[in-house]
Formats: C-alpha cells, structure tokens, sequence
C-alpha cells in the first residue's frame, strides 16, 4: 500500500513541476499556474487521506474540510495548522475568479516548496 500512495503524490508533485516549467505548451500560463495549483492540492489531499487512515479507519470518509480538522488529532499541531493555510490557498489558486489575478509563478513555487515539506512531515 506505500507504494502506490507514494507513487500517486510524487507523481502529483511532478506533474505541479512540469506545469511551472512550462513542459505542457498547450495550456496558458495561468492555466498551467492554476493546473499545478490543483495536482498540489490533490496531492495534499491524498497525503492526509492516508494519514488519517493509518491512524484511525474511517476518517478519510469525511469531507475535506473535516479531514484538516481532523489532522490536529493525529498530527503535530503546527502541521496540521500550515497543511490547512495550505488547502487553502491552493483552493483559491485554482479556480478562476472574476475581477482577480490568477497565481503568479513565484506564489505557485512557494506552495510546491510547502506541499513537499508537508507531504514528506505526514509520510514519515
């Protein structure tokens, strides 16, 4: 069951790479912003899926607000904190709002750079 798991956030978070370098041309470049906002959200989501399966079955069935409520019971408390600044940035960074910027590169980086510390605290 590790692998797996491990395979599907790596690949997320590659996937949040190839997008900020640019690799996927087709997309514009708040798109590609917006699209590695949402692999980096999806790969924290998944992160902690798993970590409040491990610590208590049945946690993972709830909604995803719930979930990062949830994370302060099996996780430190300053990390459950910034995994849920997190979401939640990344929330707003990928969806399209009227009268509003998209993400910028350097917003989007510094998300990637917190999601990975994140994932690899949850993990271990």
């Amino acid at each position: 069951m590790t692998t797996p798991f491990s395979v599907s956030v790596e690949g997320l978070l590659l996937t949040a790479d190839r997008l900020l370098d640019g690799e996927l041309a087709d997309a514009t470049t708040v798109g590609r912003y917006r699209g590695a906002c949402l692999a980096l959200r999806t790969a924290l989501e998944l992160c902690v899926d798993r970590v409040l399966e491990a610590a208590r079955p049945g946690l993972s069935r709830t909604t995803g607000r719930a979930k990062l409520l949830l994370l302060h019971s099996v996780a430190p408390a300053e990390t459950a904190r910034r995994a849920k600044a997190l979401w939640s940035q990344l929330s707003l960074g990928c969806h399209y709002h009227l009268y509003e910027l998209g993400p910028t590169y350097d917003q989007v980086r510094a998300w990637r750079t917190e999601a990975d510390g994140l994932v690899r605290e949850l993990i271990h």
